[in-house]
């Protein structure tokens, strides 16, 4: 537990450091057309697994007997809000196991070479734009501490 904490931690240190130094934008609430795109990426990529109303799978805590977790939800339910944006943005592209580890093993691919950066990034701020407003102050909040690491 404590592991994985100090790698997610660094890995999310890491990756704010490469984000800024790359002049790559943090995600920022999009207008209507941006948000649309992210829908439909969304629903064509995203929705068979965590749901057409970002609710995830059924007992998504819980190990399936092949040992991987389902996939969990993107509404308020979950932990998606609980990560700041570029640990977001890095799980999207690379996959968990930029997180977790080379090894661990999930049914989330990587979407590095199927998205672009710009389609991620919409996809997030669609599921963004979804939260209550007090959900996504909390989230911008923790991406902003996180930027703030420097």
């Amino acid at each position: 537990m404590v592991l994985g904490v100090c790698v997610i931690v660094g890995v999310g240190f890491y990756l704010t450091r490469a984000f800024n130094n790359s002049g790559t934008q943090l995600m920022e609430r999009g207008d209507v057309a941006s948000l649309s795109l992210g829908r439909t990426i969304y629903v064509d990529h995203c929705q068979t697994c965590h749901g057409d109303k970002l609710q995830g799978q059924p007992n998504w805590q819980v190990r399936k007997a092949d040992g991987r977790l389902p996939a969990p939800p993107h509404d308020e339910s979950g932990h998606t809000w609980h990560h700041p944006d570029q640990v977001l943005f890095a799980l999207t592209k690379y996959g968990p196991s930029v997180m977790a580890g080379q090894g661990y093993e999930s049914d989330m691919p990587a979407y590095d070479g199927v998205l672009s950066d710009t389609q991620i990034w919409q996809v997030l701020d669609y599921i963004k734009s979804t939260w209550p407003e007090n959900i996504r102050q909390e989230q911008a909040r923790r991406t902003g501490k996180m930027g703030s690491s420097q």
